[in-house]
């Protein structure tokens, strides 16, 4: 079984991989780590750390597509996280390694960006690996345009793939509770 949490910076995915670590004892992997894995094993490996989700996500989706079929193949669960899971790359697999796979897109509401990016969003966003200081570019109004055209983009790539959004839109705590419920009720399926 694969678990593959996406959705865009500051989701909370890292914080759901480690609680579904704790959970049900299956390890997780971040993305992040291979990009900078291979990124700092070779620059030249095209892309760089500030490219586009899309074009990162391009770059690594034969690696992870790999691992995730390897995964299966070795009956071996595994949770997989990071923005570069585009939806329309579960498309590639047939129905063989689909049924074995859990996707969860995430993303936040505009009402919620924008009554809480600073209070909540960027508040947690050191939650479980350090992101460094906030700066002021962090929370200007560009920053927070940007944060809002990027959830709507990834919320209108899942609907055009056919793939299920999980969107937070008024309380996050009570909200992810009903993702990991039909994280519980997918795993009983499989």
């Amino acid at each position: 079984m694969i678990i593959l949490i996406s959705g865009n910076s500051q989701m909370g995915k890292t914080y759901m991989a480690q609680k579904l670590l704790e959970t049900y004892k299956i390890p997780y992997y971040s993305i992040d780590h291979l990009k900078m894995g291979i990124y700092r094993g070779n620059a030249d490996c095209g892309f760089t750390p500030m490219d586009s989700n899309e074009h990162i996500g391009d770059r690594l989706w034969p690696i992870l597509k790999g691992i995730i079929m390897t995964a299966i193949e070795n009956q071996q669960s595994l949770v997989i996280e990071g923005c570069y899971i585009l939806p329309h790359y579960l498309q590639e697999f047939d129905t063989s390694y689909l049924r074995n796979i859990i996707p969860v897109f995430l993303g936040f509401s505009n009402r919620y960006i924008m009554e809480n990016y600073e209070e909540k969003i960027l508040k947690y966003r050191n939650i479980i690996e350090n992101r460094g200081d906030l700066t002021p570019e962090d929370s200007s109004d560009s920053t927070i345009e940007e944060y809002l055209k990027e959830n709507d983009v990834f919320r209108r790539s899942c609907a055009a793939t056919g793939e299920k959004f999980f969107e937070i839109d008024r309380s996050y705590e009570d909200e992810i509770t009903r993702v990991y419920e039909y994280i519980a009720i997918r795993k009983e399926q499989i």
